[in-house]
């Protein structure tokens, strides 16, 4: 925090207006902002940056500014406010708009704009900005140019608390003010008078919004109860970002009261932590690409809890399966398009209740059902890690550091193959460790920006997992880390290119010399290079065993080279070295 800073400065008539605003979003808890530089912006930028209870990270490049602040919302779980001088920039916002709104990321996103009378008349940076991200914000607001009255400082205060809220309730996303501002867009001092702009006396916020939590009825939990009880070869499915919607705790203790598995996504929470794992099924990927396994384990009920995983194979088998899907957003993440019932409640609150229900009751449980698929689990983790020791390869580079996480460690994982990677081959860990991505709209863009947010967040030692390609559409994001003075440890691999596209339909049916130059499009980037323009060491690596020690020589990017076409076949074997270890059981 920045002492001494008077948050009702009241500068001119055009910075008061803004200091309001932005002090009343401070008062309804916001902690961090992103800012990106430029003219029109000046008054919301130094606003934000003055201000004592918001910390201000500057970011040159709009489009990573985006993703940082995505990153650092994602991470905290508050609205991260995103401002950008007037034109272009605020278009370079869209991708991580898109990305918050698909992922329920709350943002507050202020475009500065010209004002009415610069609009449509070839002035220099004016384009239309009115709903400029359409259907990807939640809410959308033109603040308008009023007289600098006490009504007007009303109105905007309220208006700030409005936005809060609307970011951060009901289903997070992100809310866009689009803020015209007159000259003078210097801090020179006019005669104004600050108890015109002055919030509440007492610090908080104009308009407190309080919401309440959906808890399921008792019909709905008795209901449900009635389900479970009927179904002992049951599966709880942790989705993406479950930890945001329900604790690991309430997890486990449905998961033991039914006695069913659960098939924990990487970024779940559930996965990793210190809460009771002992149901917990990290390799659940491999296991159900085997026929005879996943014929056998055909589920009585599925229970699914947040956004639904990455693994494909894992939504067909699911598509197979009697679903219930618990959502308190209603957000309709539900690709199988096969599930019996949407139930709008708390995940926490409906696990908890749901768990009651049965501890009353007593359930009926089939011992050898959990038995069988802990076994599997095991047998799958002992195959994976004798196939991945000491040797080169995608999927023992992206879960090397397992062994080597900490409590409190913070892991990034780029889309595309680290995700799926991490998914099928991360074995659960003890480690109270965040693993998080951007799996609302699935894009590489962003990468490194998002995990610089989450950084910034948390604090403490943060890793990425990417590919090279992802990294070097991100080289905004890796400047921005630098001029921040932030040390990421990347752990990069390099096959030349998209290494999940050896993995489709098109690798087998297009031409090759064009298959390699439009889609595999290898980037022939010196990382090394790249690496001294984030000022971090540069360490080739091969095997685990190297990598986890590149890494504990501390912050650096670790280069790890592999070969597309044996990446291919290396997965293929690993598959099969589960399935034949499953069959051995």
């Amino acid at each position: 925090m920045k002492p001494g800073m008077n948050t009702s400065m009241a500068t001119n008539r055009t910075y008061a207006p803004v200091e309001a605003l932005v002090d009343e979003l401070a008062r309804c808890g916001m902690t961090h902002a992103v800012t990106c530089p430029g003219s029109r912006d000046a008054p919301l930028v130094l606003a934000l940056a003055a201000h004592e209870r918001i910390e201000a990270v500057s970011v040159i490049d709009e489009r990573a500014a985006g993703f940082v602040a995505l990153g650092l919302a994602k991470a905290s779980g508050r609205p991260v406010a995103l401002t950008c001088t007037s034109g272009t920039a605020a278009a370079n916002f869209l991708p991580a708009v898109a990305e918050a709104w698909e992922a329920r990321v709350p943002l507050v996103v202020l475009t500065a704009d010209r004002p009415p009378e610069l609009r449509g008349v070839g002035a220099g940076q004016a384009i239309d900005q009115l709903k400029l991200f359409g259907t990807f914000a939640k809410w959308f607001c033109e603040v308008g140019n009023h007289e600098p009255t006490r009504d007007t400082a009303i109105h905007l205060r309220q208006l700030a608390c409005r936005a809060y809220a609307t970011a951060a309730g009901g289903r997070p996303g992100p809310v866009h003010l689009n803020v015209p501002l007159r000259e003078p867009l210097a801090p020179v001092r006019e005669e104004v008078d600050p108890a015109v702009w002055a919030g509440r006396p007492d610090g908080r916020p104009w308009t407190a919004v309080s919401e309440a939590r959906r808890v399921p009825d008792e019909a709905t939990v008795a209901r449900l109860a009635e389900l479970v009880a009927a179904a002992p070869r049951g599966v709880i499915v942790a989705g993406a970002d479950l930890a945001r919607w329900a604790p690991a705790a309430a997890v486990a203790r449905l998961a033991a009261t039914a006695g069913w598995p659960v098939l924990a996504e990487p970024t779940s929470g559930l996965r990793c932590g210190p809460h009771d794992r002992s149901h917990v099924v990290a390799h659940y990927d491999g296991l159900v690409r085997d026929e005879a396994f996943a014929a056998d384990h055909g589920p009585e009920l599925v229970l699914r809890l947040g956004d639904a995983p990455t693994s494909k194979p894992l939504r067909a088998w699911l598509a197979r399966a009697r679903q219930v899907v618990v959502d308190p957003h209603a957000s309709w993440h539900e690709p199988t398009r096969v599930a019996d019932e949407l139930v709008v409640a708390d995940a926490e609150a409906t696990c908890a209740a749901l768990a009651a229900a049965l501890e009353a009751r007593g359930t009926d449980r089939d011992e050898g059902w959990l038995a069988s698929w802990r076994a599997a689990d095991d047998a799958a983790a002992a195959a994976v890690a004798e196939a991945l020791a000491g040797r080169a390869s995608e999927p023992g580079a992206y879960t090397a550091l397992a062994p080597a996480l900490r409590d409190g460690d913070t892991v990034w994982v780029a889309s595309s193959m680290p995700i799926r990677d991490l998914e099928s081959y991360l074995p659960a860990l003890g480690a109270d460790v965040l693993v998080l991505a951007n799996r609302g709209a699935n894009g590489i863009d962003g990468t490194v920006a998002s995990a610089l947010g989450a950084a910034l967040a948390r604090g403490g030692r943060t890793y990425l997992l990417c590919g090279e390609l992802a990294l070097v559409h991100d080289l905004g994001g890796l400047a921005a880390a630098a001029r921040a003075g932030l040390e990421l440890t990347i752990v990069c691999v390099n096959n030349d290119g998209g290494g999940i596209f050896g993995f489709l339909p098109v690798a087998e049916h297009a031409d090759p010399d064009r298959l390699r130059e439009h889609i595999v499009t290898p980037a022939g980037v010196d990382l090394e290079r790249v690496a001294a323009l984030a000022g971090l060491p540069h360490r080739p690596a091969s095997t685990p065993e190297e990598i986890r020690a590149a890494v504990a020589a501390g912050p650096a990017l670790v280069e790890v080279r592999t070969d597309r076409d044996a990446n291919v076949a290396f997965h293929r074997e690993l598959n099969a070295r589960i399935a034949a270890a499953v069959r051995g059981l």
